[in-house]
């Protein structure tokens, strides 16, 4: 794999911890991978004071090849949609110039203090628009 240096591109190599009795990876290890490389290009977001908590509120997988041990794979992150209180990703799995998975997010902006569901922050939203398709 050539190096990568762009916030929504992730390389990993499949450890064998992630490796289930069927020798694939995990769906668990698959969605842990993604959150990894959403963590990754989330940490380039602007810096905000009172920023609102974001958690997971839909993770949908579609596998289309088995996941092996030592696989190199590249994760890329894409924001799929950008709603009033959520956002979406596609986090895609490829290994070589074939997609192996992908598995998308929605996560939703909520208040720190009470839970409940708030409108994305305009800095962010923004921020975010520059990664749609």
């Amino acid at each position: 794999m050539d190096d990568v240096e762009r916030v929504e591109v992730t390389e990993v190599v499949i450890p064998f911890r992630d490796i289930d009795m069927n020798g694939r990876m995990r769906t668990s290890a698959s969605i842990e991978h993604a959150e990894m490389a959403i963590g990754h290009f989330w940490r380039y977001r602007p810096p905000l004071e009172d920023e609102p908590i974001f958690a997971p509120l839909k993770i949908e997988c579609r596998f289309y090849e088995p996941i092996h041990l030592d696989d190199k794979l590249r994760l890329t992150v894409r924001v799929d949609k950008i709603g009033g209180k959520s956002v979406g990703f596609n986090v895609v799995f490829d290994r070589g110039n074939r997609t192996a998975a992908e598995i998308d997010f929605i996560w939703g902006a909520t208040d720190r203090e009470t839970g409940d569901p708030v409108p994305l922050p305009e800095d962010i939203r923004d921020w975010l628009y520059q990664y749609l398709p």
